[in-house]
């Protein structure tokens, strides 16, 4: 069985590990075996850990004989490999989050980890090693000067998208069954869309370890990756911090509704949504479908041939399966383009680095953003947040007239390595609101979003469709993947790299 088990979905090798079919050591081995043999090529762990996984693997094997009432009480995710993101920190285990400012001697060892870890390792996950991300995660694409590049498993000399670019490397490439990342302005959605996986950013609020609350304007949310839509509907429910009543627990007064333990999978498992009564609800989503952008007043953004046929596809099956397809123009807004860049580089100044020698190590693009960041006055960066909370107000309103609107998830295929501007973060900005101009305004407005797969162009890439739900819309949003998935059947392919 252990040579076929990357081949089987994380919900399939759930239900193996809980049947005691499999231990979490021989599918932390298995992997742990591929990743030996692969990451040099692909660059999707920045480093790896097998004494520290193969230890928590026996943990969780000798907690479950402890304890006697088997491992199915033990967490959902009991027994999954996973792996940290290198913006994350997991305690005694070096953190570089991308960059030479914290190589060396000057990578961050801390004494506690950070929330989404201690999550994650409560429903069970057996981390392998720390994916890679881009500088600070700031980029959208994962390239960083301090190694590794994220290599796309479709075509290594292209880009994996960012900044969750190892994580979905490592889950296209079967390095890993799924992987969690956060997503600030597309972080989890860009990479998944180049990689051919499925991403989802969960509602502001959603996620309590990630929630987007504690970041400036709420823009930053944890959400997972993974090949299938079920998969990713299981590691959201890992992602999830429950009571005993299996409500989910926020430690904030702001949260997005929150389904039912279990009714995030059960979308993704029939394509169904529960009704008022608790009843299966399948019928017919009305759908809207746009390409426009909240950068179109501020950027030149077009939308390529690609991008157009991968919607193209993805409304054709929509259609197909019976839903009410109509367009949607959004209404413009000039104040976006400013009142984003302001937020953006006002985030970027609170990075915690004030020594010049380690600024000077910084990539062109994050010292910028940092340095305009930190000459931003207070009154500017009011504006700008009063400016993006009537965006928010205005796109909330637009799309929660539908059940679900469409968009390209990229507007290009995967970039060559190297394609965004190395030594000019103003033209280097520019390029990445080009390459993926519906992923940040969703961030600002703190609506749920999943990118999916639909059609792989004739140089064997792939490319797919965003469907944006209603705040609190997660599980509308995994039935239609499910269906799409249902008729595209687009786990069934595999990149070259694996």
């Amino acid at each position: 069985m252990d040579d076929a088990l990357h081949e089987m979905t994380a919900t399939r090798l759930r239900d193996l590990l809980r049947a005691g079919e499999l231990t979490p050591t021989e599918v932390a081995d298995h992997y742990l075996s591929r990743i030996e043999r692969a990451n040099d090529g692909l660059g999707a762990f920045v480093s790896v850990t097998p004494e520290a996984a193969r230890e928590r693997a026996a943990h969780l094997e000798r907690d479950t004989r402890d304890g006697g009432d088997g491992p199915a009480g033990r967490g959902v995710l009991w027994g999954l490999p996973g792996g940290d993101k290198d913006l994350w920190l997991r305690a005694g285990v070096p953190a570089r989050f991308g960059s030479r400012a914290f190589a060396g001697e000057d990578a961050v060892v801390a004494p506690v980890s950070d929330e989404i870890v201690d999550v994650l390792d409560a429903a069970g996950m057996v981390s392998l090693g720390r994916t890679t991300a881009p500088e600070l995660g700031f980029p959208a694409y994962t390239e960083p000067l301090a190694g590794p590049v994220a290599r796309n498993p479709w075509d290594p000399s292209l880009g994996a998208g960012g900044s969750s670019g190892g994580a979905a490397v490592a889950v296209a490439a079967g390095l890993l069954p799924c992987a969690p990342g956060s997503d600030g302005g597309g972080s989890v959605r860009i990479p998944a869309a180049a990689c051919g996986v499925v991403g989802l950013k969960p509602s502001r609020g959603l996620v309590p370890a990630g929630s987007g609350q504690e970041s400036l304007g709420g823009l930053v949310v944890d959400g997972p990756l993974a090949r299938t839509t079920e998969d990713t509907a299981l590691l959201l429910e890992g992602m999830l911090t429950r009571t005993p009543d299996g409500r989910v627990a926020h430690p904030l007064t702001l949260r997005a509704p929150s389904a039912r333990a279990g009714e995030y999978l059960a979308a993704a498992r029939r394509g169904e949504v529960a009704g008022s009564g608790g009843e299966d609800v399948q019928g017919r989503f009305r759908v809207a479908v746009t390409t426009d952008s909240a950068w179109d007043d501020f950027y030149a953004i077009t939308t390529s041939d690609e991008a157009r046929a991968a919607l193209d596809a993805g409304v054709a099956t929509l259609t197909g399966l019976g839903h009410e397809v109509d367009g949607l123009s959004l209404e413009p807004d000039p104040t976006y383009g400013p009142a984003f860049r302001t937020l953006w580089m006002a985030g970027a100044s609170a990075v915690p680095l004030d020594d010049p020698a380690r600024l000077d190590r910084l990539e062109p693009l994050t010292r910028w953003l940092i340095g305009r960041g930190r000459q931003v006055p207070a009154r500017e960066l009011a504006e700008a947040l009063r400016a993006l909370t009537a965006f928010e107000r205005r796109l909330v309103a637009q799309v929660s007239r539908f059940d679900a609107v469409v968009t390209p998830a990229l507007a290009m295929t995967p970039r060559p390595l190297g394609w965004f501007d190395p030594e000019d973060p103003e033209r280097n900005f520019e390029q990445q609101c080009q390459y993926t101009p519906w992923t940040s305004m969703l961030n600002v407005a703190g609506l749920p979003a999943i990118t999916v797969p639909t059609r792989w162009t004739d140089d064997g890439l792939p490319m797919g469709v965003q469907l944006i739900g209603r705040p609190g819309g997660e599980t509308t949003l995994l039935a239609l993947a499910a269906q799409l998935e249902d008729r595209l059947r687009w786990a069934d392919r595999r990149p070259p790299a694996w």
